[in-house]
């Protein structure tokens, strides 16, 4: 019988060795009476929207951090950051035609699985970086040790950022017609902001007309948006702390964020981190990757969704550019044959990573937009709906991730590589992504 707790008669990959146990309790046995961060029905919400990108109704678009930081948190970071997410929404929605769900990797992203738990440098061997709700990133005992304290930081400042979030999404900055003014000084010098720009004066003159003829523009569906948080449900403390049983349902959420996902690395169908999510009644993700055989995608779909309601599982694919169009159509035909609904979207950015000859860990946007081309060719070969794309992005003007058309060269890397894990689009290459998407899921809706 599932518990919040049964998770942990379960092997749990790539969890912290926290060296104080009775610490680590105090701080699970305090998480457990705070607040959630999110409630039942937003999460509701949420996988009815998601059902609808089951069907082919919508489109889902999930974007953020790779891993969020706790040196980085302001303001203006998180602006920027949902005007990104804002800006290619909008691209999708206008230039395909199609209602476009926004989940953000936001408001709790702040634990990353590593390929291995520890890391040597000048023979000293320390555990590596987990992100900033396990231990911090300089390369020193005193950082590198797990601190249980770090937890509380990262509901505190994720709570912080949900009340930001909830600000601007619903207080006038996410109104469609400030939708020229999204626009940032480093995107709109672009040939993709001044692409942008066209559209946006084109959205611009369609509200004018609407107004005109007597059409309020008023309608919430404009004037403010619905952004919902998710991340990798990696530290099972954390979420189990953060689980509540609703009062209206008698169901059990994990109110830490709207979506959680398992990762690649954690998605053993008798481990820990399935046994936890197969619980929880959020709409959950899973990413698959090349390794995954048919059989074992159905298993997790079987595990997962058990009750095949619409919108409740969403299975991202990071294939790599190269594998995609080869390994993802048996995946499709496999969940296709068992008839479990599902959102497919694609990661394009966790499979096509590799290190530059300057020494920087990078993507090349070619790669990234092969495989969303080779994502939305798959689908086309076995019938199913290629239902949304999966991205690590930043409102900064970084340069972490080559190509895009103001093309980032390996020399550039060095300029503004500012991320603490993955690198990440920048909003010049997001945009251009945003476009490139909205011509294939245009072409898809006419075929």
């Amino acid at each position: 019988m599932w518990t919040p707790e049964s998770w942990r008669r379960k092997h749990a990959a790539h969890q912290p060795a926290w060296p104080d146990q009775a610490e680590l309790e105090t701080i699970e046995k305090q998480l457990s009476s705070v607040p959630p961060l999110v409630f039942a029905g937003e999460a509701r919400d949420l996988r009815a929207s998601l059902g609808r990108v089951a069907t082919g109704d919508a489109f889902l678009l999930q974007a953020g951090d790779c891993a969020e930081s706790f040196d980085g948190f302001n303001a203006v970071a998180i602006r920027e950051k949902l005007r990104v997410i804002l800006q290619m929404a909008v691209v999708l929605t206008y230039s395909a035609g199609v209602p476009v769900v926004k989940v953000g990797r936001i408001a709790g992203q702040f634990a990353k699985p590593r390929s291995s738990p520890t890391e040597t440098k000048n023979d000293t061997e320390l555990p590596s970086f987990l992100g900033h709700m396990v231990n911090d990133l300089p390369f020193s005992e005193g950082d590198r040790r797990p601190d249980p304290q770090r937890l509380l930081q990262a509901y505190n400042q994720s709570s912080s950022t949900l009340n930001l979030l909830r600000a601007f999404t619903k207080g006038g900055f996410a109104d469609l017609r400030r939708v020229q003014a999204w626009n940032q000084e480093f995107v709109s010098s672009s040939n993709e902001g001044q692409r942008y720009q066209k559209l946006a004066s084109e959205i611009s003159r369609a509200l004018r007309f609407m107004e005109a003829s007597g059409i309020s523009s008023q309608h919430p569906e404009i004037a403010e948006a619905d952004l919902y948080t998710s991340h990798e449900a990696l530290i099972l403390q954390y979420e189990e702390a953060l689980t509540r049983e609703d009062s209206l349902t008698g169901d059990w959420y994990d109110c830490s964020a709207h979506m959680l996902w398992i990762g690649e690395r954690t998605r053993q169908l008798d481990g820990a981190h399935v046994e936890f999510l197969s619980g929880v009644k959020n709409p959950i993700g899973c990413k698959i990757g090349p390794s995954a055989t048919p059989d074992e995608v159905v298993g997790i779909c079987q595990a997962l969704n058990p009750d095949e309601i619409p919108g409740r599982l969403t299975l991202i694919t990071r294939m790599g550019a190269k594998n995609v169009t080869e390994l993802l159509p048996p995946v499709l035909e496999a969940v296709d044959a068992a008839d479990i609904p599902v959102v497919w979207a694609c990661d394009p950015m966790h499979g096509n990573t590799f290190t530059s000859e300057t020494g920087h860990k990078t993507r090349h946007f070619n790669d990234v937009l092969a495989e969303v081309q080779g994502f939305f060719e798959a689908h086309r070969q076995a019938g199913t709906h290629p239902g949304g794309i999966h991205v690590e992005l930043t409102g900064e003007d970084v340069t972490e991730c080559l190509g895009g058309g103001e093309a980032v060269e390996p020399q550039d890397l060095g300029k503004r590589y500012e991320t603490m894990c993955d690198p990440r689009l920048n909003g010049r290459q997001a945009l251009d992504l945003a476009f490139e998407v909205a011509e294939l899921l245009s072409g898809d809706q006419e075929a």
